[in-house]
């Protein structure tokens, strides 16, 4: 029977385990750039089998929140070489989670002060993180976007092939595109926060063309093997909403290369409940996974969203998922695995030092004692 602890492929990345570090969005990169102390707190938790950064900005365009890592300069893919090199060196595989954010930012963050830029012009009912003039960390709410021209979308998919290739020289193993939790690309696929008339607007298939030509850019760059995608399909995260979830991520899926490295699951909202309804009926995500692998698709299938180690356990060994991704437990537990292994206790996460701050809440969390 396989196992959580099995080691396993995930296209071209061969994993040491099923346990994976979901993305953490931590807010400890001024100027976009990573540091020595990102390099730490990943590899202190280079045991798992595969690491996903936090959402790294492709553009600054795509950044929605301060001290967010990004893609996009030479100084920050120098910081980044610094960690993929730590994480590798200490036996792990990590890959980064390519972020546009659309509407979710700020013009304070933005280039130049611009609008953030969606689908549609409708502001997201969120809030992002940003700087004071004190330099202290604040949340506001996001600001008033502006709808992208049909001729401008074409930019951001090279942005997106671009920053993958960036990735790569980086170090890292592989990239997550971030279709999730209400940013850019999952904003054209609702159509709660779609509202173009053009062709990447109206039916099902309009709103996924933006997504499935960045994947195309992206697998045509640096192979679909290294590529794998997050998708979230009812959170309301960040005000998105789609009436019919079902027929929508069946389609999307069920475009996707078959060859990926993984597809990436959120299932119910995000960071919520499990059974959260977007829609009349709950989402049925076997349907899901059924409508991948009945056409061929062979990626490993990873499950996120309150997960716990019986629950892991059980969707391994039942086969209903290839990978479970951890977030809460893996950012006070840098030797999850060992724990989850040895059904040992789980330190609790300190909710007050997530954004923002220094080595407090972020690699101070204690490793189990070592047994002699």
């Amino acid at each position: 029977m396989t196992s959580l602890f099995d080691p396993t492929d995930a296209g071209d990345l061969h994993l040491s385990n099923r346990i994976v570090m979901a993305p953490l969005t931590r807010n400890r990169s001024p100027n976009a750039v990573p540091n020595t102390l990102n390099t730490t707190y990943y590899e202190q938790r280079a045991s798992a089998g595969l690491l996903i950064t936090e959402g790294t900005a492709i553009t600054q365009q795509g950044q929605g929140y301060a001290d967010v890592p990004g893609l996009y300069t030479p100084e920050a893919l120098a910081g980044w070489k610094h960690v993929t090199d730590a994480v590798h060196k200490a036996g792990g595989k990590i890959v980064v989670q390519m972020w546009h954010v659309g509407r979710v930012s700020h013009t304070s963050l933005q280039p130049n002060g611009g609008q953030p830029v969606a689908p549609s012009a409708i502001t997201a009912q969120s809030k992002t993180y940003i700087m004071n003039p004190d330099g202290t960390g604040a949340f506001a709410p996001t600001s008033e976007p502006r709808a992208l021209e049909t001729a401008e979308i074409t930019g951001i998919v090279e942005d997106y092939r671009k920053a993958a290739r960036a990735a790569i020289e980086a170090g890292f193993d592989g990239v997550e595109i971030h279709a999730a939790n209400g940013y850019l690309l999952d904003q054209f696929l609702r159509s709660g926060s779609n509202k173009r008339t053009d062709s990447y607007g109206g039916s099902i298939e309009n709103r996924a063309r933006f997504l499935f030509e960045v994947v195309a850019a992206i697998t045509a760059e640096i192979g679909a093997g290294r590529t794998a995608i997050r998708l979230s399909p009812v959170t309301p995260a960040n005000d998105v909403f789609d009436a019919e979830p079902q027929p929508l991520f069946e389609h999307v899926v069920a475009g996707l290369p078959d060859d990926l490295s993984y597809v990436h699951i959120i299932e119910g909202a995000t960071g919520g409940p499990r059974d959260y309804l977007q829609g009349d009926v709950p989402f049925d995500y076997a349907a899901l996974k059924a409508a991948y692998r009945n056409k061929g698709g062979k990626a490993a299938w990873m499950v996120n969203n309150g997960y716990d180690r019986q629950m892991a356990i059980e969707a391994v060994e039942s086969g209903y998922a290839d990978l479970v991704a951890f977030g809460k437990l893996f950012i006070s537990n840098p030797d999850l695995v060992a724990r989850l292994r040895a059904d040992a206790p789980l330190n609790a996460p300190d909710q007050n030092t997530f954004y923002g701050g220094g080595a407090k809440g972020y690699t101070d969390y204690p490793a189990q004692p070592k047994v002699a």
